[in-house]
């Protein structure tokens, strides 16, 4: 099918073609490129003009460039615009422009990406949806989202994050959403922002692109929820709360966490509903009632919606569990990892550590005899002048009191390791690959391990050796 074609593009973007081009999808990556993509020349960590060539030659339709890129031929497939940028974003207008889907479009400090993905399941079982890839929700990841966005597309999902303020505004104009959802306001992005007012407000921006009658489905629960309705009513959109207090149009009023998922009670508005989400975690169990809001805005069918968000399951990196097993021969020898190294702030990791606390441990299964629920925990990014207090503050998690052992990574991270208890702390370093070094020597059979971070810190090294235990690989004595 024909997404784009070069007079679409040129009509769109003010460009000129060198030839005429169909493109059947938009890449801005040769890696991932497939045949038959529009190849956007950005200019981001290296200049994608530098790529040209490679793409074309892998079977890119076209590539849209600001000039013709070296070791390229003058009759070669090019869409030639002033800026790459605009470009793409003029696209990302287009597509949505000519497209009848109902939009959705999610943001918070907390939950953006899963909840993007439990409304991607439940969305998809009752009509063909489109949702952003990883977490595409920045300047150039909801206009590629949107251009990709095929023309028969019934609903969309648009994840929309920020860093700085006034970057939230004009990409929800760009999607242009019926629905707008904000999971949580909490400290991330600190530095950029004077207070958690400043970032709430800049997570209430989302509303400004809400189509007329447009609803906004806000936490409810949050100390800043009213600065987030405020906003909504200003826009004069539907508001829709939903959170565990009682005075929440949808609302969680009992939540079981358990080792392998979570089972919710609830209020949809006067209705019950109960549903289960297969991984354990209240930040999803209350997230997935937004969803459960955004399925009855929509108008779809309640009960078709509430069976797929128990068929939902979060992506590596972002809590998935995996079993890994020790040894070949003796299929017990195994324990739990739980990937969420993906992202950190204060608000993620209480979550996190509490559905840590909530796994199951096995016993007298190896060479210690007793199943540990162990953690490695790496900086929290961009939290202003609070950073190191917050770092601190975790070791007063609830959850730490069912947490055995704590390895710290990062120079923020000594904060909380110098808080915890002498018996909870495990091991500090620097980075996490002076922490990945010892790995082997922390786990045994029956243990369950959390390894949470912000993105920089690199802590996928440590889940990569994790992983690498597997069937016997190098176990040593614990």
């Amino acid at each position: 099918m024909t997404l784009w074609s070069a007079s679409e593009a040129e009509a769109a973007t003010g460009g000129s073609s060198t030839i005429e081009w169909q493109a059947s999808g938009v890449s801005i990556d040769t890696r991932t490129l497939r045949r038959g993509d529009l190849f956007v020349a950005l200019k981001a960590a290296r200049d994608g003009h530098d790529f040209v060539a490679q793409a074309l030659e892998a079977g890119a339709a076209a590539a849209l460039v600001e000039r013709v890129p070296e070791g390229v031929g003058a009759d070669a497939p090019l869409l030639i615009v002033d800026d790459v940028q605009t470009a793409l974003e003029a696209l990302g207008v287009a597509s949505r422009a000519r497209s009848r889907a109902k939009v959705v479009a999610v943001t918070g400090s907390v939950g953006k990406t899963s909840t993007k993905e439990m409304l991607r399941k439940v969305l998809g079982g009752q009509g063909r949806t489109h949702a952003a890839e990883a977490s595409y929700n920045n300047h150039w990841g909801v206009p590629l989202t949107l251009a990709r966005m095929p023309r028969d597309t019934e609903f969309a999902v648009i994840e929309i994050g920020m860093n700085h303020p006034g970057e939230i505004a004009p990409l929800s104009r760009m999607a242009r959403p019926h629905v707008a959802v904000v999971t949580i306001v909490a400290p991330a992005h600190l530095a950029a922002f004077e207070s958690l007012e400043g970032i709430a407000r800049e997570k209430a921006a989302i509303v400004e692109g809400l189509e007329p009658n447009g609803v906004a489905i806000v936490n409810g629960d949050l100390d800043t929820s009213g600065i987030l309705i405020d906003a909504a009513r200003k826009k004069g959109a539907k508001v829709v709360t939903f959170g565990e207090k009682r005075s929440n149009h949808h609302r969680v009023s009992d939540l079981r966490i358990g080792d392998q998922a979570t089972v919710v009670q609830g209020r949809a508005w006067r209705t019950p509903v109960l549903y289960k989400i297969s991984v354990p975690g209240r930040h999803f169990a209350v997230n997935a009632m937004a969803v459960v809001a955004v399925a009855g805005a929509l108008g779809l069918d309640r009960a078709t919606a509430l069976a797929d968000l128990g068929r939902w399951t979060p992506g590596a990196g972002r809590g998935m569990r995996e079993v890994i097993a020790m040894d070949a021969v003796e299929t017990q020898m195994t324990f739990e990892l739980i990937d969420d190294a993906y992202n950190a702030n204060p608000a993620s990791m209480a979550a996190a550590l509490e559905v840590l606390a909530a796994a199951e441990v096995h016993h007298d299964l190896g060479r210690v005899s007793k199943g540990r629920r162990i953690a490695y925990l790496g900086d929290m990014k961009e939290l202003g002048q609070s950073e190191a207090e917050l770092h601190a503050a975790l070791a007063g998690q609830t959850a730490m009191k069912a947490i055995d052992v704590v390895h710290c990574v990062g120079p923020l991270m000594k904060n909380l390791y110098e808080a915890l208890p002498t018996e909870k702390r495990g091991r500090w370093s620097e980075t996490s690959a002076q922490m990945s070094e010892a790995v082997r020597h922390d786990l045994d059979a029956g243990d369950v391990v959390l390894v949470k971070a912000s993105l920089s810190m690199g802590l996928g090294r440590v889940v990569d050796v994790i992983r690498k235990m597997r069937q016997g690989a190098g176990l040593t004595d614990a």
